[in-house]
């Protein structure tokens, strides 16, 4: 345990996120890790882990705000998908489709943001447990 009484995460612990499909038109919300972070460079879809009490819409809506400064409407779940990684960690992924929020982009913790038409998501290097949901939303399956 540790000192605060809350248990340590364990490696191979299983990892509950939410993530957004911030979309306008035929374009999506992409964000690219910074090179000090794991998976440095990785692009990925904003969003982060779900905290204990919260439900993965209102993680989503804190989320984004804390990330990119916006105050999202999320919309529908799209995709559920769990990843196990190599290195034995597991994330439980749920995205969501945010077709409006309020406020102003603020990049606030990623290396680059950028709206990319959905038939271009290929061309970028996303982290292992997107790539099936890329390779859908760019044959235009789910959005």
């Amino acid at each position: 345990m540790a000192d605060n009484g809350n248990p340590k995460p364990t490696p191979g612990a299983l990892r509950f996120v939410a993530a957004a499909l911030i979309v306008r038109g035929g374009e999506v919300l992409i964000c690219q890790r910074r090179p000090d972070q794991p998976m440095a460079l990785q692009w990925e879809f904003p969003g982060g882990k779900i905290e204990a009490g919260e439900s993965a819409e209102q993680a989503l809506v804190r989320e984004l705000q804390e990330e990119i400064g916006v105050t999202a409407k999320v919309g529908p779940r799209v995709a559920h998908i769990r990843h196990n990684y190599r290195h034995g960690g597991a994330v439980d992924l749920q995205f969501f489709v945010v077709r409006e929020f309020a406020g102003e982009l603020d990049n606030r913790i990623y290396s680059q943001v950028l709206w990319a038409r959905l038939e271009d998501l290929p061309r970028y290097e996303f982290l292992p447990a997107d790539r099936g949901l890329i390779r859908e939303l760019a044959s235009g399956k789910l959005l």
